[in-house]
C-alpha cells in the first residue's frame, strides 16, 4: 500500500518489493522535495553518493557520448536511482533529469547503507534492482543486431506505454516527452532511420505522433508485430 495522498507505485518498482514497515523506515531517513521538469537529480561524473527514491513523476536516465546526451532509460514512481554510486563510492555513471513535476526523497549514503545492512531483505532487493537494470540494458543491446529498427522501436514504445502511459479509451498516451533523438538512443539507430520507422508505424495505424508526444493506438497489433518478427 502507499501513503495517503501518494499515487500507486509502478508495478515491480523497488518500493513495491519492500514491506510497509521497510518502506516507511526507508523514506523516513531522507528529505522529500518537489522539483519541476528539467532539473537534475544526479549528474554524470560527480562524486556525490546520495540515493534518490522517486515518489511521484518520471525521470530520464542519460549518459553523454561524443558530447551529446543519450537516453538510456526512464525511471518510474517507486524506483530507486543512484544506488550504484552509494554502494561503490564511485562517481555517477549517468545523469538523472526530471520529466515534469517530480517528488523525490533524497537519502544520504551513510543512512542508506546502514539501513540496508540492517535489513537483509532490502539488501537483496537492492541487488535485484541493479540486476534488472543491467539485464534491461543487455536486452536492448542484443536487439540492436537482432531485429529491424521498426521492431525495436515498437518494443520500446510498448514497454514505455504500459509502464508510464495513460489509458485513453483503447489507446495509450505516453506521458513522458520523447524526442526522435532520444528514441534513436533507446533503440540503437540513426535518427533518420527512427523517423522512417515511425512513419511506417503511423501508416499501419499503430501509433500517432505529435511534438514529443506519442500515442499507441493499437497495443495488441503492435505487440503482434514485434512478436512475429524474425531475427536478422
Amino acid at each position: 500500500m502507499t501513503r495517503a495522498g501518494e499515487p500507486a507505485w509502478a508495478p515491480g518498482s523497488f518500493l513495491t518489493l519492500l514491506t510497509v514497515a521497510e518502506r516507511d523506515e526507508l523514506l523516513s531517513l531522507g528529505t522529500t522535495r518537489r522539483l519541476p521538469g528539467g532539473r537534475h537529480l544526479l549528474v554524470e561524473g560527480r562524486q556525490d553518493t546520495q540515493v534518490e527514491v522517486i515518489r511521484q513523476g518520471h525521470v530520464k536516465i542519460t549518459t553523454t557520448v561524443g558530447g551529446l546526451p543519450r537516453l538510456l532509460a526512464i525511471r518510474l514512481p517507486g524506483d530507486l536511482v543512484g544506488e550504484l554510486a552509494a554502494i561503490t563510492g564511485s562517481g555517477r555513471i549517468a545523469t538523472v533529469t526530471t520529466c515534469g513535476d517530480v517528488v523525490s526523497t533524497v537519502i544520504r549514503q551513510a543512512e542508506f547503507l546502514h539501513f540496508v545492512n540492517r535489513h537483509p531483505h532490502v539488501a537483496a532487493q537492492v541487488t535485484a534492482a541493479v540486476g534488472r537494470k543491467l539485464r534491461w540494458a543487455n536486452d536492448r543491446r542484443s536487439e540492436f543486431s537482432a531485429f529491424p529498427v521498426h521492431v525495436r522501436l515498437g518494443r520500446v514504445l510498448l514497454e514505455i506505454a504500459t509502464s508510464c502511459g495513460e489509458a485513453v479509451g483503447d489507446t495509450w498516451l505516453i506521458r513522458v516527452e520523447l524526442s526522435q533523438t532520444e528514441l534513436a538512443s533507446l533503440v540503437g539507430a540513426r535518427e533518420d532511420t527512427v523517423q522512417r520507422a515511425l512513419r511506417d508505424l503511423r501508416r499501419e495505424g499503430l501509433v500517432r505522433t505529435g511534438y514529443r508526444r506519442i500515442t499507441v493506438l493499437d497495443a495488441a497489433a503492435l505487440r503482434a508485430l514485434t512478436e512475429k518478427a524474425e531475427w536478422l
